[in-house]
Order: structure tokens, then C-alpha cells, then sequence
């Protein structure tokens, strides 16, 4: 481990309060596992009428692919759930053996989803009024967040500081489906909530920052920046006419497994 890795350890680990080492671990424990049960509320939110709701596997989805799609990424959350609680619970030990499933998760999360958002490109879904090649760019931004920054957090797994804001980041990378199927009416008329709402999210991560160690953790500057920039890019990039050619292409893979 660098000094630099030591120094925000101990950083994390030294944070404010009157009762110390002992009480800043546990609000950093308590603070990770609430913003693991906010994610999850979140995303019950999101896809409870179409998906929970209606029964998970018999939930009336396209097609088998986006049913896979929805237990693998579904999974992925009950996983941050228990890491998070076998963190706060002592056992880092489960943790760390747990967290090679996880990556192995996240690998298949990847894989499926770039199969998902293709199958939705040949179904010629997304927004009313967005033309399908440009709203393609939209999962595509997303899996590129989350694979990046799961990536560079299981290379920073032996620094708990970092790696605990890379995963969390990670997934605030692939909030924006449940987000945008919140059912409230603010979520369709200001195209922009659904990227605000998310922010929030990020948002209490600089405040928890800031309250526990009196500075913004490094991992949570630069990966929040990379979450707004890539998310901000997704549409004017999915405009361009080389999307368009790299998103046709695709499509025309997608018709020629499916037999058109």
C-alpha cells in the first residue's frame, strides 16, 4: 500500500467527533449502509410496477435477455447491501471473499448490459421524441462509468477509503433507469431531474466527506466528476454522426442474431 493509500485510510478512519476512532467508524459504517438502503429504495421505487410488483420472473418483459438483465443487475444491489452490513457487521473477512464474487458480478453486469441496451436499440425503445441511436448512448454512458470506476475499486480494494466510494460511485453509474421510472410527475416534465436526483445522491457523499474528514475525499472528486462528464457527454456524443454509424452497426448485429 502507498502513503498516500495509508494516508486516506487513516484519514477515513480518524474523522470528526468528540468520541473518536470508535464512534467516526461507526458513523462511517452507518453512513455507507444507509446510502446501500437509499440505492435499494431507490430502485424498488423505480421498477415496483413493472418488475417486483409484477411478480419479478413473471413480470411481463420483452424477452428472456431483459429478465436476465434485471436479476443480475437486482443482484447486484442485495450484494452492496450485504457488503456494506458484513463491513459494518466486523466481518471483513466474509467481505473480502464475498467482494471476487463481486467483481465477477460486475463483469457479467457489463456484458449483460451492453446485450440489454442493443436488444432496446433493435426494439427502437427509449424516450418519446429521441431518436433510438441517440438514446443508445445513454446505457452505453452508464456501463462506461460503472465498469471504469468498479474496475479502479477493485484495484483499490486493499485501501477500504477508496474503494468503498469507487463501488458506491460505480452505482450511482446505473441509477438513471430506476430514477427516471419514479412515479412522479417532475421526473417527466424537467428532463434534467432524473441527472439531479442522482447528483443528490453524490451530494451526500461530499457532505459525509467534508463532515468526517473536513475535505472532500480524492476518490469522491474525481469520480464524481468522471459520473457528471461522461453523463453529461452521453447525449451530445449519441447525436453525432459517428454514433449514429457505430450505434447502426450494432443494430444490424442485433436483427442478424434475431433473425431481423
Amino acid at each position: 500500500m502507498t502513503t498516500a493509500a495509508v494516508r486516506d485510510s487513516n484519514s477515513s478512519s480518524s474523522g470528526a467527533g468528540p468520541s473518536g476512532f470508535g464512534a467516526s467508524r461507526r458513523f462511517e459504517d452507518c453512513f455507507f449502509v444507509g446510502m446501500a438502503i437509499l440505492i435499494l429504495a431507490s430502485v424498488l421505487l423505480g421498477f415496483a410496477k413493472t418488475y417486483f410488483l409484477a411478480g419479478v420472473f413473471r413480470a411481463p418483459l420483452p424477452n428472456l435477455l431483459i429478465h436476465i438483465h434485471g436479476a443480475v443487475f437486482s443482484s447486484w444491489i442485495l450484494l452492496l447491501i450485504t457488503q456494506t452490513s458484513l463491513v459494518s457487521a466486523g466481518r471483513v473477512d466474509v467481505h473480502k471473499r464475498l467482494g471476487l464474487v463481486g467483481f465477477g458480478l460486475a463483469c457479467l453486469m457489463v456484458i449483460v448490459g451492453v446485450c440489454a441496451a442493443t436488444d432496446l436499440l433493435r426494439r427502437g425503445g427509449g424516450p418519446p421524441g429521441v431518436d433510438p441511436k441517440t438514446f443508445y448512448a445513454i446505457p452505453m454512458g452508464d456501463l462506461v462509468v460503472f465498469s471504469t470506476l468498479i474496475f479502479l475499486a477493485f484495484r483499490a480494494r486493499f485501501n477500504p477509503a477508496t474503494h468503498k466510494r469507487l463501488i458506491l460511485i460505480g452505482t450511482l453509474g446505473l441509477m438513471d433507469a430506476a430514477i427516471g421510472r419514479w412515479p412522479f410527475a417532475i421526473i417527466e416534465r424537467v428532463p434534467i431531474a432524473t441527472d439531479l436526483i442522482c447528483y443528490t445522491f453524490l451530494l451526500l457523499l461530499v457532505i459525509y466527506d467534508v463532515w468526517s474528514m473536513r475535505r472532500v475525499h480524492r476518490a469522491t472528486m474525481w469520480a464524481g466528476a468522471f459520473l457528471i462528464v461522461v453523463e453529461q457527454l452521453r447525449m451530445p456524443i449519441g447525436g453525432t454522426a459517428a454514433w449514429h454509424a457505430f450505434a447502426g452497426w450494432a443494430l444490424g448485429l442485433a436483427k442478424s442474431i434475431h433473425g431481423g
